[in-house]
Order: structure tokens, then C-alpha cells, then sequence
């Protein structure tokens, strides 16, 4: 299965497009869409638009996973990110793509095993899960790729592969980090 998973924001747009097969998982790109602050609000949206349909008709997905909006102190805020999300869904939408949201807090849970994992914590565990050799300017690229792994598990534990996480994790000893004691 090809999974697209989208951090979505108008400045940063993350996404990775990863291939789950077997309970392994490879990257098949990943990058951001970024945005200046000086260029319109349409313009951004369309510039997430554009780049999405274009990654999905490259790699055509299965499916397409996305973060849900974080309502934070600042409603002003919560709204441009409810744009990024839209432009980002309408492009999956578009092209027939069955689409999944997930929470942040269910993001981190699933890659970390814990939903107040800092971005840090997301960002090693993505590298170490996906053995990537160099690690993404933007925070929203591993973001992206945890949400695409976020919808994988989901979608095994759904097939009845593992029942929960505890379930895959001794199935998959190897893939759990654990952190040495000095």
C-alpha cells in the first residue's frame, strides 16, 4: 500500500509518500512545500494544491493520511492551518483518494508510544523506523512521514495483522528503539 501523509500549514507543508509492505516501510519521497509569508494567502493554497496533485499523480497513492488541526492560544492561527488543510484534502479528494485524519496527540502515540512526544522525539524515531541515513530540514517533513506510518499501523491493526501496539511491538522486537543505559 502507498500511503501520502501531509503536516499540513500555509508556510510549511510537509509530506512523505511512503510504500508499506509486509510491516516494513519505504520512503518513496519526502520533502516541504514551502511558502514566503510575503506571498498571498490564495497563493499559498494554490501552491499546496499544485504540489500535492502532482506527487499524487507521480506515485498515485492508495490512500492519503492528515494531520488534523492543533487548536492552540490563537483562533487566527487555527484558521490559516484549516486553509493548508483544505487546499491539502481537496487535492486527495480530486483524485479519488480515500482520506484518514489523525489527531497530533494519535500521531506521536504510534511512532513515540507517547502523545506529548516533542517534535524531536517524532523526528528520531521517523529516521530510525524508516533508517534514514540524513535528517529533513523541516520538523513538518518527518511529521508528515510519522503521520504516513501512523496510517499504515492503523491499517494493519484494522486487517486483524496486530490487534494494538503492544501486539506489534512483539512482533517487531527489532523495530522498537529502545535507549541504552550508559
Amino acid at each position: 500500500m502507498i500511503v501520502l501523509g501531509v503536516d499540513p500549514g500555509t508556510l510549511i507543508t510537509g509530506y512523505g509518500v511512503l510504500e508499506g509492505r509486509g510491516g516494513k516501510f519505504r520512503i518513496l519521497e519526502c520533502d516541504a512545500i514551502r511558502n514566503e509569508n510575503t506571498l498571498s494567502m490564495p497563493l499559498r493554497l494554490e501552491r499546496i494544491f499544485e504540489r500535492l496533485t502532482t506527487v499524487i499523480e507521480k506515485y498515485h497513492p492508495d490512500e492519503f493520511a492528515i494531520e488534523t488541526a492543533f487548536y492552540g492560544k490563537n483562533a487566527q492561527s487555527a484558521l490559516k492551518l484549516g486553509h493548508a488543510r483544505g487546499a491539502a484534502m481537496l487535492a486527495a479528494v480530486m483524485r479519488e483518494l480515500p482520506t484518514t485524519e489523525y489527531s497530533p496527540r494519535e500521531v506521536k502515540k504510534a511512532i513515540v508510544g507517547s502523545g506529548a512526544a516533542s517534535k524531536e522525539q517524532v523526528q528520531y524515531m521517523v529516521k530510525t523506523l524508516l533508517h534514514m541515513k540524513t535528517t529533513p530540514r523541516f520538523y513538518d517533513t518527518t511529521d508528515a512521514l510519522g503521520v504516513a506510518i501512523c496510517h499504515l499501523h492503523r491499517r494493519a491493526t484494522e486487517h486483524g495483522k496486530f490487534k494494538d501496539w503492544k501486539a506489534f511491538v512483539k512482533a517487531n522486537p527489532k523495530r522498537v528503539v529502545s535507549k541504552s543505559k550508559p
